[in-house]
């Protein structure tokens, strides 16, 4: 039974793959597909998602002894020694009552080198303010000296590279697609946001540690990235305006609230990121991207990974316009222009 229900959904995959489509590229977008090839294991009843990282269940599992792959605390999944850079072993049982940032990273990547000074000195900045925090490095280095050479330049905590079966388990946990991945977690192992990496490059001095999610983003070249994950409602303004930009985050933040919260009690994803884009080098590259005017306001919703965008270019955005532009969206009313 195992077998014949993990066949299915590996030829499914396959076939959206081959040969998306339109259907298949709202699977894409609804479960924020970004590396291929990706199995993701749902429960049949309720359609919600069980496992995001399913080509490692397979891998770890083949015998299907941990069937129906469900997700486990952190504590579990965590639990074990864990490792300081100078030998020292501790119990996992530490983290008790602290956040936890769980950094998924490796030496081989650029960039996960170019983060890793940068927290470096967030993680400095945050226990000198008093704050409970401990970082875990899951490493994807390619050997154990390279770990360990990687591991020299962290101040915190490590699952010990030896211990394969816990560090695939995490990124199980977390459907890791991609390195670098900075998880925050709060005191009882939840999921604060899965952008510690965005937030600690947008955040130099930390204030907005544990970094709670914004409900609208102000576009930058660091969360820019985050246009990537599906869907997103991006208000462009004129910022040379004064107020023009906090203006337009305080019009859009109601209705992005209250998308957020009707999916959250679903226990699923928000369909749409907001963001508020002014005048800048970022929002003039994402303008001639997606060929978009040079008006403003100018009120879009971009699909990046269906290469598709939603334009309303009207003299003024208000409160209901946004909303109806939104629940047209969603309810699949809005026609797509190509990108």
């Amino acid at each position: 039974m195992v077998q014949n229900q993990s066949l299915k959904i590996v030829c499914a995959e396959s076939l959206l793959i081959r040969n998306p489509g339109w259907f298949g590229l709202k699977l894409w977008n609804k479960y924020r597909i970004s590396n291929i090839p990706s199995l993701i294991f749902l429960d049949a009843t309720s359609g919600k998602v069980v496992c995001r990282n399913g080509l490692l269940v397979i891998r770890d599992d083949p015998e299907g002894l941990e069937f129906p792959w469900g997700p486990k605390p952190f504590r579990e999944v965590i639990a074990g020694p864990l490792l300081r850079n100078n030998g020292q072993s501790l119990e996992s049982s530490s983290l008790e009552g602290s956040h936890v940032g769980v950094y998924f990273s490796a030496h081989w990547c650029p960039p996960c080198r170019s983060l890793t000074r940068v927290l470096v000195e967030s993680y400095r900045k945050i226990k000198e303010a008093g704050q409970k925090f401990e970082i875990i490095f899951v490493s994807a280095d390619r050997s154990e000296d390279s770990f360990k050479q990687y591991f020299s330049e962290m101040p915190w905590l490590a699952v010990p590279y030896t211990d394969e079966a816990r560090r695939s388990r995490l990124n199980r946990l977390y459907g890791i697609q991609g390195i670098p991945t900075l998880i925050v977690l709060d005191p009882q192992g939840e999921v604060i946001t899965r952008q510690g990496r965005v937030e600690v490059l947008n955040d130099e001095d930390c204030r907005g540690f544990p970094w709670h999610p914004k409900p609208v983003l102000e576009l930058s070249d660091s969360n820019a990235v985050q246009l990537n994950e599906g869907p997103c409602l991006v208000l462009f303004v004129d910022s040379e305006d004064d107020g023009e930009s906090e203006a337009a985050k305080q019009l859009i933040q109601p209705i992005a609230e209250k998308i957020i919260a009707k999916y959250k009690a679903k226990e699923e994803e928000a369909p749409l990121l907001f963001f508020v884009a002014g005048e800048d080098d970022m929002t003039d590259s994402l303008r001639d991207y997606t060929n978009l005017p040079e008006a403003a306001p100018l009120l879009t919703i971009l699909d990046m990974s269906a290469r598709a965008k939603y334009v309303m270019d009207v003299e003024e955005i208000t409160p209901a316009i946004v909303e109806a532009f939104v629940n047209d969206f969603l309810a699949e009313k809005l026609k797509p222009e190509p990108i």
